[in-house]
């Protein structure tokens, strides 16, 4: 069978965009050397028809020049039509490419919309409403209760502008009183303690020598005329 029908033949797979893209790309290279090869030889030849005089050797340098100039006519219009293809090779790997991104977004929107679909059903907004009103609710008792433990005791709250002005005047009017005599006042001038030693008739503090003890009826006396207090010993 295999001999009368012949084997069948695995197909190739057909190129890719970018590896024609690229194919493409290297030919244009290679014709775009050519044309640089070329203009190389024609500036020669324009160099050696300025240089010969008219006539045949003139003409027939012309004659190369213009074969030259033909091939490099014949590469750039190989070239413009490689650009043109290249060119149409990639608007169709750029409309392929933004087709499989638009792929993969509807992808990701269906899976994402999937997702929210379950987590909303965990989610309610009657729940939601409900805590936020406990919540309010609970702070509005904090801040009661914050109040409540910030309230002084035994302050009077009567107290207005009136009697703030009224208790100024007073305490200024107490101050010039006390200030008209010796311009000190009373709260900043020095405690006079009184003296009580005329009083006590004790005698005045002996200024100098010491006065010696003395005995009378065999009793030691100080300088004060006291009888002395005996030391107690410290032995045991």
């Amino acid at each position: 069978m295999k001999k009368v029908f012949g084997v069948k033949k695995d197909k190739t797979p057909p190129p890719s965009l970018n590896e024609a893209s690229d194919r493409i790309n290297k030919r244009g290279e290679s014709v775009e050397e050519k044309i640089k090869r070329l203009d190389g030889e024609l500036a020669k030849y324009k160099e050696q028809i300025k240089r010969t005089r008219p006539g045949p050797a003139q003409e027939a340098v012309k004659a190369r020049a213009m074969r030259i100039l033909k091939q490099k006519r014949m590469y750039e219009g190989q070239r413009d039509m490689l650009y043109n293809q290249t060119f149409n090779l990639d608007q169709v790997a750029f409309a392929s490419e933004g087709i499989k991104d638009a792929q993969q977004t509807m992808s990701a929107l269906k899976s994402a919309n999937k997702e929210l679909k379950g987590m909303m059903k965990t989610v309610k907004i009657q729940e939601i409403d409900n805590l936020q009103d406990d919540m309010m609710d609970l702070m509005e008792v904090s801040n009661e209760i914050q109040e409540s433990l910030g309230r002084s005791y035994n302050v009077p709250d009567d107290i207005d502008e009136e009697d703030l002005m009224g208790e100024l005047d007073a305490l200024e009017a107490d101050m010039s009183l006390e200030t008209e005599g010796e311009g000190v006042p009373s709260y900043l001038q020095p405690d006079n303690e009184p003296d009580y030693s005329d009083e006590l008739n004790l005698p005045s503090v002996p200024i100098g020598h010491a006065i010696p003890t003395r005995k009378v009826n065999n009793q030691v006396e100080d300088e004060f005329g006291l009888p002395q207090v005996p030391r107690a010993s410290l032995r045991g």
